[in-house]
């Protein structure tokens, strides 16, 4: 394992972690707002959402149902940019473990790429 890839792996994983904490207090902060919950219920509801587990009460206002409605659809979408963003530096690696081309077949790449291969 190379440095360059455990620094692009600790900083995707630290961009990634920081969208998770950002989130998770923004479905607190909701919760709190929309249905009145103390901090601690507002974090285990919003952490049950986030985690992908789903709700475990029915929301009573209005307002609560939408916003839970919207935060269950973000997070499903946070779990997907999160997952693509921390395994993105692993398939980087393998692909140059395998040497397969980042370019298309029929791309030449770089205009340094194209020099040396319009020099053979």
């Amino acid at each position: 394992m190379t440095a360059l890839f455990a620094k692009r792996l600790a900083i995707n994983f630290a961009i990634g972690l920081s969208l998770i904490v950002a989130s998770l207090f923004m479905g607190m902060v909701g919760y709190r707002h929309f249905e009145g919950l103390r901090w601690l219920d507002s974090f285990s509801h919003a952490a049950m959402i986030l985690g992908g587990m789903g709700p475990y009460y029915e929301p009573i206002s209005d307002g609560g149902k939408l916003f839970e409605g919207l935060y269950a659809l973000y997070s499903g979408l946070l779990l997907i940019g999160v997952t693509g963003l921390i395994l993105a530096p692993i398939i980087h690696h393998v692909m140059h473990l395998y040497h397969l081309a980042d370019t298309d077949a029929d791309s030449t790449g770089s205009p340094k790429r194209k020099q040396r291969l319009a020099a053979r």
